[in-house]
């Protein structure tokens, strides 16, 4: 058992700072005793999702065109843009589709006429050198 000037004087030692010996063994790992954290990059808000900004810009991009048809300016779109167009929104109707999402091709109430959809479908067909027998087939075949 120590007197108590002993402990007393223990914990006076202690109350100075760390030990020496602490410092040299940090100094042997290379690192400071007292590091600061190191700096953390800066805070960014996350970006809007890649679908939502193609889903506006195709908003904006369908109504420029019914508003170029509308002044009668069929020539807004180049043949070649024009089935870009037509080949990206079968490929992203049919996934949706296909991922289970009964998405409807038009909205209930469009100014799409009977015609419209037709010549669309026709075109569709002949481009994939496909006949009404096999759309029929294929609608049967898969209940679609």
């Amino acid at each position: 058992m120590s007197s108590p000037r002993g402990a007393a004087a223990k914990v006076t030692s202690k109350s100075k700072g760390p030990p020496k010996t602490a410092h040299k063994s940090a100094a042997k790992r290379g690192t400071k005793s007292r590091t600061k954290p190191p700096a953390r990059p800066p805070v960014t808000p996350p970006a809007q999702p890649a679908a939502t900004t193609a889903s506006a810009q195709a908003t904006r991009l369908a109504a420029d065109i019914e508003r170029a048809l509308a002044d009668g300016r069929i020539d807004m779109l180049s043949p070649q843009a024009l089935q870009a167009l037509m080949a990206a929104a079968c490929k992203a109707f049919a996934a949706q589709i296909e991922a289970g999402n009964p998405v409807a091709a038009l909205a209930q109430r469009t100014t799409v006429t009977p015609t419209e959809v037709m010549v669309t479908a026709s075109g569709l067909l002949r481009a994939a050198n496909l006949a009404v027998f096999e759309l029929g087939m294929w609608q049967s075949w898969t209940g679609r």
